[in-house]
């Protein structure tokens, strides 16, 4: 017979120390996040629609450059401010331990992004170019997303326990 034990009691291996947890629920960037991060995935639906529709049909090119930059505004502005939060929280800007691979997948998206809007100003590539950049830098964007649930379920299931 095999015991299950949870590691959500365990202190090293919880998200939070308590005065983590205490730092993070007293940030206004706690809250900004919270707001941020569900409007750009909002965006991406509506760009990734945008994207997929100029590349199956050839139309819609201005709608889906246009969904392409507010997407990058939206993960420029969610990165810099979730830079201040982990400050606040853990002391340090980026690349804290309990968010140091959703930190590292966060720069790949951010340099996709960048490549697009590079490329956009440049013209350096055709809008097919663009549109297919824009759909690598949102797969890897499913990514960091997915592991930025994940941290918050078992945030969640971290605050359950008494500290």
């Amino acid at each position: 017979m095999t015991i299950q034990i949870s590691h959500a009691s365990d202190p090293k291996t919880r998200l939070y120390t308590a005065e983590e947890r205490a730092r993070r629920d007293a940030s206004p960037w706690t809250l900004v996040q919270g707001i941020l991060a569900p409007a750009q995935f909002l965006v991406f639906v509506v760009s990734l629609v945008l994207v997929v529709r100029f590349l199956l049909t050839g139309e819609g090119y201005g709608a889906a450059t246009a969904s392409v930059v507010v997407k990058t505004g939206f993960l420029y502005l969610i990165m810099v401010t979730g830079a201040i939060w982990e400050k606040e929280v853990f002391g340090q800007y980026l690349f804290a331990p309990a968010f140091f691979w959703e930190d590292v997948f966060s720069f790949a998206v951010i340099a996709l992004h960048s490549l697009y809007i590079y490329a956009l100003w440049t013209g350096a590539f055709t809008p097919q170019g663009l549109m297919l950049t824009a759909l690598a830098a949102y797969a890897v964007y499913v990514v960091n997303a997915v592991q930025f649930i994940l941290k918050l379920r078992r945030a969640r299931l971290d605050g359950g326990v008494a500290a």
